[in-house]
């Protein structure tokens, strides 16, 4: 742990990120809670809003994952962009890239496995943040290695290869373009070249050949960093109105392309791709009208801390006990709401419990890097 890089920062960035984390760690508890405790249509809706579907459709509880990609694409020209702009060499950022890369390949295996010694047939390769590692990773050696325009073609040509990669394929015995889980192509590939287990047995929803569309999603990031960066003050709100034709065309183009190539998570589908960046703009869109144009930043201090240490509370959760040090400290809350509200009360004391210790961090200064 120490310090991050004193560089030029973007504060909705930050913000955003927080934002994502939050639903995390937690907080999509607190529709669930209200859903079980009400039974009240509203919360149900809610609820399922935060669950991710079976297999094909989409819903917000999607979108955090692939956000939290197409951030740590917008950070990229701001990281690994000031760094070329400041002498450093391309091959000394290439190897620092492959490196952060592996590392939270590793750090997924962790994550998925725990410290433990297994048996490689027990073992589980493929994680979320193994897919953040490689895609971030790919996308950075894109960004090194090509112009503007050549990281736009690459982003066309990954969505569009992938699609037709599943159109023209399919797992042995089944209809070409077949795209249930059993016979689908990527999940296919998955289950011959990825030792251990999958998440589901026949398919693991961060398999390895999905990862060839969320390497977009951090290019699309990257695309959007380097419009930020290139910001002049003036240029501000056009920048912003900006962002929001992009993602509005963007979620256009997903909801036509999801009548051929329906969305799925499971899947990484290019229609899921390009629907959840279009919402990632959108959303960056508003993080940084607000914050960054308005300068209205009070009210993002709260994610602003959870998104300064973001790898550190997501990995937390298989090193401490939240619920355990949650009911230590809260458990006489529970008892005076009693049923059935005192569920929601501690889920709120749970999310207390995490950003205090993560406020103590930053106070401190002390920032999980990879």
């Amino acid at each position: 742990m120490n310090e991050p890089f004193k560089t030029q920062r973007l504060y909705s960035l930050d913000a955003l990120r927080g934002f994502d984390m939050f639903w995390i760690i937690g907080a999509e508890e607190i529709f669930h809670k209200l859903s079980e405790i009400t039974g009240a249509p509203f919360w149900q809706a809610l609820s399922v809003q935060f669950t991710h579907p079976a297999w094909n459709g989409f819903a917000a509880y999607d979108m955090i994952f692939p956000l939290f990609l197409f951030l740590a694409g917008i950070a990229t020209p701001y990281s690994i962009g000031r760094q070329l702009e400041n002498g450093s060499s391309k091959k000394s950022l290439l190897v620092r890239v492959i490196k952060r890369g592996l590392i939270l390949v590793v750090l997924g295996i962790i994550y998925s496995n725990g410290l433990q010694i297994l048996p490689l047939n027990e073992i589980r390769f493929p994680s979320v943040l193994g897919r953040i590692g490689l895609a971030y990773m790919f996308a950075n050696i894109i960004y090194l290695y090509t112009s503007k325009r050549g990281q736009i073609i690459w982003f066309g040509t990954f969505l569009i290869g992938y699609w037709l990669l599943l159109l023209f394929n399919s797992a042995p015995g089944y209809a070409m373009g077949d795209l249930t889980m059993e016979g689908n192509f990527v999940s296919y590939i998955d289950r011959l070249i990825i030792p251990g287990k999958l998440y589901l047995g026949i398919h693991d929803p961060e398999g390895l050949i999905a990862t060839i569309p969320a390497i977009s999603t951090a290019l699309l990031g990257i695309l959007v960093g380097t419009l930020l960066k290139q910001t002049t003050a003036e240029k501000k709100k056009t920048t912003a109105i900006q962002l929001v034709i992009i993602g509005v065309v963007l979620i256009i183009v997903a909801q036509i392309w999801n009548l051929v190539f329906p969305f799925n998570k499971n899947l990484w589908t290019s229609s899921f791709a390009l629907q959840c960046g279009g919402i990632s703009t959108l959303l960056m869109a508003g993080f940084y009208y607000i914050i960054d144009i308005l300068e209205y930043k009070k009210w993002a201090f709260f994610f602003k801390v959870i998104g300064m240490n973001s790898i550190l509370i997501y990995m937390s959760g298989q090193f401490i006990d939240w619920t355990y040090t949650t009911n230590a400290i809260f458990e006489w809350l529970g008892q005076l709401v009693g049923e059935p509200y005192n569920a929601l009360v501690l889920v709120f004391c749970f999310l207390t419990v995490e950003w205090v210790f993560l406020y103590v961090l930053y106070r401190n200064k002390i920032f999980l890097k990879v």
